[in-house]
């Protein structure tokens, strides 16, 4: 750390530059400059595909100094400050390049949504953007390093826009060496809507021709995962050191095949919307005073259907974007099952479904 460095993370000046902070004050001077927050500055995107109405590009990022670095799988949350916009839009994008050490430059492959404000303005960006970055999160990741090589195989089973992390994954091990001349096979079984819906196309058709023993299996069209196909392609893939990730209901499907065996390592777009068990009462939102019959639904899902707008972020229950306080009544988190009657508590919407009468600050 140079002497700057330690002058603009001392206590001395945080508190000369409270309440607003050091980093505050850097980004006035340059955007790149900051102590504690993470920014980054679009320098490249390459578009992946055309396909109408979800194209796909990937954006090549120039951190701060204040980047830490990632595991090859984990993802990021990014910050936009949308035009005609007050509040700032975050949303979480898997980091697709190979593993990074701190300062050094990622890529974010994003697929256009339309409803998705975010993610549209990203495949559309151009050089120079700023964003805001958290550091990088999450645990499906690879758990092998130079030092720590591994001899097992390992399999990757992705559908859509799930086969970033994979990719990460898959460029982290070509980079560093982990290929079937060192005892690690790697097969890639990838999921897309056809040829043209393909992200990687070509780095795909030129790992699976170059001599590293890394399988490469491409489904188009109607094509869906099935077991009997996966025992043809990985007859042991029971014994074998897997990560998925994708749809919802592809992900249903790899669960089921693998029956709760602990090789298997998932990663989900998004919780499928969820009902809670007990639909009864009311759900009221107290900083609107709005109050809809409760449908089971997440209280983000109850309420974008109601016509409010609430912060949120990756509708995972990642990212934190969207907490929010509960008043009153109990609700049931949608992906452990688990219920909290806690008055004045803190939930995350996303992931929260109502059980009976509940009222939240919204």
């Amino acid at each position: 750390m140079t002497v700057v460095s330690k002058i603009a993370r001392s206590r001395t000046l945080a508190a000369l530059t409270s309440p607003h902070g050091v980093d505050h004050y850097l980004s006035r001077v340059n955007p790149m400059w900051a102590a504690h927050e993470v920014r980054a500055r679009v320098v490249a995107v390459h578009r992946e595909t055309d396909t109408p109405g979800a194209p796909v590009a990937t954006l090549t990022l120039r951190p701060t100094s204040t980047w830490r670095g990632h595991r090859a799988g984990q993802h990021v949350q990014v910050g936009l400050d949308l035009p005609g916009s007050a509040r700032r839009a975050t949303r979480c994008f898997s980091i697709s390049s190979a593993a990074s050490g701190p300062g050094e430059e990622i890529t974010l492959t994003v697929r256009a949504h339309a409803e998705g404000r975010v993610s549209a303005h990203l495949v559309h960006a151009e050089p120079g953007l700023l964003l805001h970055l958290s550091q990088a999160q999450g645990r499906f990741t690879l758990p092998v390093s130079p030092a720590t090589p591994g001899i097992d195989p390992l399999l990757f089973i992705t559908g859509g826009s799930g086969i970033t992390p994979a990719m990460s994954m898959v460029r982290t091990l070509l980079r560093d060496g982990y290929d079937g001349r060192a005892g690690r096979p790697v097969t890639f079984v990838h999921y897309a809507r056809s040829a043209a819906d393909q992200i990687y196309a070509e780095e795909l058709a030129r790992i699976a021709a170059e001599d590293n023993d890394v399988t490469v299996h491409l489904r188009h069209g109607d094509a869906v995962f099935h077991e009997l196909e996966l025992r043809r392609l990985v007859p042991g893939y029971r014994d074998t050191d897997t990560w998925a990730c994708g749809p919802a209901g592809m992900i249903d499907l790899v669960r089921a095949a693998y029956a709760d065996n602990p090789r298997l390592r998932l990663e989900h777009f998004k919780p499928p919307a969820t009902a809670s068990g007990n639909a009864e009462g009311d759900l009221t939102f107290a900083g609107s005073d709005r109050r809809v019959a409760n449908t089971g639904a997440s209280i983000l899902e109850q309420a974008e259907r109601l016509g409010l707008r609430p912060e949120h972020g990756c509708r995972m229950g990642i990212c934190f974007s969207c907490t929010t306080r509960k008043t009153e009544g109990t609700v049931r988190n949608v992906l452990s099952g688990t219920e909290s009657s806690l008055p004045d508590e803190d939930i995350q919407i996303c992931v929260s479904a109502p059980v009976g009468d509940c009222v939240v600050d919204l």
